[in-house]
């Protein structure tokens, strides 16, 4: 085939550059370091685990949190701290016309930090007054901090020169979450020549351990919207994981104070369904009412349980394209209970390119009657617990033999660690219902070899009995995955296996029943100099899939080239050649295509996204598939005309032709709307409207929010549901007729947070 070979023409060209790229004169080598700032030997920067602990001091008058630096606390001067390097979109840079100043300190309930940045052109500093972790596309200053010192998961902590604030939970097994949202305190303000933000973070937020010296480990952030620019201190090089980069701290008699929370919430919700073109059936409505609690066992080990959670879903699902779709749609996680502190059971491999999106997926916990969560880092071991009885599985019509019946989940997950970074872990899961049970046992591992290699290895085995009983099923899967970054290439591989009966209740996977894996290889070029100020990386790459599938009857390979720009104001562009085969139904089909995606901050109040995918596909009939022309597009604009209002719309157009005779089979269009308006800090508007053609219906959403702190929190929603549809004088004809308002519905949740 002419496509699949000119991407293996490409991905050789790419290897041979790979290897001739240490054969160029070292002079040209070194000239490109310096070029990009990256420290000498003799730069004085230290490797951070072998700095010094600085000792933070004990401030007799806490500062006033309001964004000014003119506090008693602030006159000690800032951390004398070396070069700040930037990690993205290239590493060993130098912010060119920006300075960070950090002054930190603390006393028995609270840590707080200070931020000068400095910018020579401050007028140009994007910031907006918007919800919490919304703030990745404006200027942001952060802290990293490893609290408990173990090397395996951090609180970042952000704030924007309005001091709007984000969180993410990162861990070594999951990744970045910023699910979870903790109670600190942030102000910021835009100053003549930069901005400066003031954060305050009681000791009743994090986890560390109690003592007389208490060590932790930190790492600063910056980020320069309008240069698409991140920076770290200390640095971040390619390949190595953050948490060997940590700086060490010392924080001197300070003990863990009382951890005990409560979240009583109450929800009254009301609804209402058309039955005929002029009339609406009796309105149903529910007042629900629970808690959540909190507790700190001790220092490293907290409990929460929850009874009648609200898990009334306040942020609507996007409308995805759901036609034609071999696998199904994610959809992530919003609920609280759930969110917070999950990744602790994740496994390693899983997410990226791997079969296995998360093996512990909650949205299949349907309605949860209770719950009850342990997690806790004593010494080098971490572990996790998670127990909820829920509901959903038995609301079905009274004459189901289950009705009423409950399905409940059991997970435990231990760690420990091995070096920072790495760990080896276990993990059990069990759901039983209607006599049926699924019991999952795994083992992984995650590795750091060096400065740039990193493995992982995880191998699972489940038991499977239907409900109503039956025999055992027994399946097993496994995988490995080998990773090398460095400035210069980066390459991963990963080899997976699952049989044909495994079955994972807890987790979301793609398919059983294969063998196979997948290879990546890529080079990053950096221009830089006076002449390619606004192209900061150019990545070409290579990728190939294959798999053996045993359900289907057959082999799939697919062969991906592309190259892929960083520029300047945020922005991206990537293009990428597809072309191999895919089996379906018995049958082995030809694929290819071209994909296409950017993105730009263009101005402060202008960002633009989007993606085209021009493809040969497949109609994933399972009785008479066949090939076709797929046609998909994707434009997003995201309009910030002030500080306070937002506006997103993105519209999504999807086209299948069949290739035999160019009939259509369907042409799918969906947009999504969203509108919000920042009132203050605490009071925001939002309103959303949602189209998909191929439902022949429109969502609209409306809610108004107010939010003290995260758990303190009252909402206010109307929602309404259009379909198109006519009526025969019996009983609705979906798909013809006018569209009407079929549904409808009123909310209001208010939650209240107890600290004591």
């Amino acid at each position: 085939m002419p496509l699949q070979r000119l991407i293996l023409s490409l991905a050789t060209g790419w290897i041979l550059c790979a290897l001739a790229w240490p054969a160029f004169p070292k002079a040209a080598q070194d000239s490109g370091k310096t070029n990009k700032g990256q420290p000498a030997k003799n730069s004085g920067i230290a490797e951070p685990g072998k700095l010094p602990p600085v000792e933070v001091p004990n401030l007799e008058v806490p500062p006033a949190i309001d964004g000014l630096l003119d506090d008693a606390a602030w006159k000690m001067g800032p951390l004398a701290l070396t070069e700040w390097l930037t990690y993205n979109p290239a590493y060993g840079d130098k912010l060119p016309q920006q300075r960070t100043d950090v002054w930190i300190g603390h006393d028995k309930s609270h840590l707080y930090l200070a931020f000068r940045c400095l910018d020579a052109e401050p007028r140009k500093i994007k910031t907006s007054i918007a919800r919490r972790d919304t703030i990745w596309n404006d200027d942001w200053v952060g802290v990293s901090l490893d609290a408990l010192g173990t090397g395996q998961s951090s609180y970042d902590l952000f704030a924007n020169p309005s001091g709007i604030q984000g969180d993410i939970l990162n861990s070594n097994t999951a990744g970045e979450d910023t699910a979870p949202d903790w109670v600190w305190d942030s102000a910021g303000r835009i100053t003549a020549d930069g901005y400066q933000v003031e954060m305050r973070i009681p000791l009743k937020s994090i986890r560390f351990k109690s003592g007389t010296e208490v060590r932790m480990g930190v790492l600063f952030w910056r980020r320069v919207s309008r240069l698409g620019m991140s920076a770290s201190w200390p640095d971040l090089p390619r390949g190595k994981s953050i948490f060997t980069r940590y700086a060490p701290i010392l924080v001197r008699d300070i003990q863990k104070p009382l951890t005990l929370e409560a979240i009583p919430n109450l929800t009254y919700a009301l609804r209402q369904s058309r039955t005929s073109p002029s009339g609406w059936g009796d309105a149903d409505s529910r007042l629900d009412g629970g808690i959540t609690v909190k507790y700190g066992i001790t220092s490293a080990i907290t409990l929460d349980g929850t009874y009648r959670p609200d898990f009334s879903q306040v942020e609507s699902d996007s409308f995805q394209v759901e036609v034609n779709q071999r696998y199904p749609v994610f959809y992530g996680e919003k609920r609280p209970f759930f969110m917070e502190g999950m990744g602790n059971f994740e496994l390693a491999g899983a997410g990226g390119d791997g079969n296995m999106r998360t093996a512990v997926h909650t949205r299949r916990i349907i309605d949860p009657l209770f719950g009850v969560k342990l997690t806790g880092s004593p010494g080098k071991f971490t572990f996790a617990t998670l127990s909820v009885s829920d509901r959903g599985p038995g609301q079905t019509d009274s004459t189901d033999p289950h009705y009423g019946e409950r399905k409940e989940f059991n997970i435990a997950r231990a760690l420990y660690n091995v070096g920072k970074g790495g760990y080896v872990g276990a993990l059990f899961t069990d759901t039983e219902f209607g006599g049926g049970y699924n019991r999952v046992v795994a083992g992984d591992l995650k590795l750091h070899l060096g400065e740039h290699q990193q493995v992982s290895a995880t191998a699972i085995t489940s038991d499977t009995v239907p409900v109503d009983g039956g025999s055992v099923k027994k399946g097993m899967a496994a995988q490995a995955l080998y990773s090398y970054n460095s400035k210069r290439y980066e390459l991963a591989g990963q080899l997976e296996h699952y049989d044909r009966d495994f079955q994972m209740d807890t987790a979301f996977f793609r398919r059983t029943g294969i063998t196979g894996g997948w290879a990546y290889a890529a080079l990053n070029f950096y221009p830089g100099g006076e002449r390619s100020k606004w192209l900061k990386k150019i990545n070409p790459f290579f990728f190939f899939r294959g798999y053996r599938d045993r359900i289907q009857g057959g082999s799939d390979r697919i062969y991906v080239g592309g190259l892929r720009f960083s520029f300047t104001r945020q922005g991206f562009f990537g293009m990428n050649l597809v072309t191999g085969q895919e089996p379906w139904a018995g049958r082995l089909f030809d694929i290819r295509g071209v994909e296409m995606n950017g993105s730009v901050q263009l101005y402060r109040w202008l960002n633009l996204q989007s993606y085209v995918n021009l493809s040969r596909s497949i109609y994933y009939d399972p009785e008479n598939p066949y090939p076709g022309n797929d046609r998909y597009f994707n434009v997003g604009v995201t309009l910030q005309p002030d500080s306070r209002l937002n506006q997103r719309i993105s519209v999504t157009r999807d086209v299948f032709n069949r290739l035999d005779g160019g009939a259509q089979v369907y042409a799918v269009n969906i947009l999504n709307s969203r509108t919000s308006y920042q009132i203050s800090k605490r009071f925001a508007v939002r309103a959303i409207a949602q189209f998909d053609s191929s439902r022949s219906r429109v969502l609209t959403d409306f809610l108004g929010s107010y939010e003290l702190v995260p758990g303190t929190v009252a909402y206010v929603g109307y929602g309404s549901l259009f379909e198109q549809r006519s009526w025969d004088g019996e009983q609705w004809l979906p798909g013809s007729g006018n569209y009407l308002n079929t549904q409808r519905g009123l909310f209001f949740k208010v939650s209240y947070l107890y600290r004591f």
